[in-house]
């Protein structure tokens, strides 16, 4: 049995922390919403109420020392969610939530460090992406995925694997809903980089069991239709309304390669969820 604290249980974290208390862990998960704790606590996890704060004044260090406490493993699931940000700001919010963090857990029990990132540190770069592409972020959430991401790594108190994913998608989840209808999509022959929710936690679930730590991995389905050709076919699936693209933009070939996670992990992708 393995003690794992879960920073954002939420679309990813929740159903993580289920799948891993059914494995025989003992999980903590942490929340920002006190209407959660009792639905944490009937799934049987730890529920914790823990609001990180870019103001180290502001940090409610109890809370965030209970959550931490015995705990072996910590994973970081957290968005940067900057759409309230001044964009004109030059305040990096997420990358000082997980400075004023980081003090916390290099002096708790936690030795091993899985930050979910996101593939969006790599830009839109047109060619073939491993884990040996060096990321250049255009997006200011991919920016400081990056830095939290190099702050995590170089710190020598722990260990730190970082897991960038491409688009989410599950069940109750899909881009298409969002894109039905609408007109003059671009890039439609761009190919898709997806990953299914249960790919994303049985691969958390591999890292965990085979101990892959101070490493990074991209995790992204080895199925890369066009966009347009995905998102027509899902819309017919779904019986929505077929989006429309515009042909004349249409230059990003990016492709995210899993490769890795395939070989290192001996890892299968559920194909069939997409």
């Amino acid at each position: 049995m393995k003690k794992i604290s879960i920073l954002g249980c939420g679309w990813l974290g929740f159903p993580l922390a289920k799948k891993l208390i059914e494995k025989g862990n003992s999980i903590k998960g942490s929340t920002t919403s006190e209407n959660k704790l009792s639905i944490f606590e009937n799934a049987g996890i730890s529920p914790f109420l823990v609001n990180l704060s870019e103001d180290e004044e502001t940090l409610e260090s109890e809370s965030i020392n209970n959550f931490l406490a015995e705990s072996e493993i910590l994973i970081i699931d957290i968005p940067p969610k900057l759409r309230t940000a001044d964009p004109n700001s030059e305040k990096k919010i997420f990358v000082e939530k997980i400075e004023n963090l980081i003090p916390f857990i290099e002096k708790s029990s936690v030795k091993k460090v899985l930050f979910v990132s996101s593939t969006s540190v790599y830009g839109d770069a047109n060619t073939l992406i491993t884990e040996e592409t060096i990321p250049n972020p255009e997006t200011e959430s991919g920016k400081q995925l990056f830095l939290v991401e190099n702050l995590l790594q170089k710190d020598k108190n722990f260990e730190t694997t970082i897991l960038r994913f491409g688009g989410l998608i599950g069940e109750d989840r899909h881009p298409v809903k969002f894109l039905a209808g609408k007109e003059n999509l671009e890039n439609p022959d761009a190919p898709v980089n997806l990953i299914h929710q249960n790919d994303c936690i049985s691969i958390i679930e591999e890292i965990i069991n085979q101990s892959k730590w101070n490493d990074v991995f991209n995790a992204v389905a080895p199925f890369h239709p066009t966009r347009a050709e995905y998102y027509t076919q899902k819309a017919i699936e779904k019986s929505l309304i077929l989006p429309k693209f515009s042909f004349q933009k249409s230059n990003i070939k990016k492709v995210i390669s899993s490769k890795k996670i395939e070989n290192d992990l001996s890892y299968q992708f559920k194909l069939e969820h997409y």
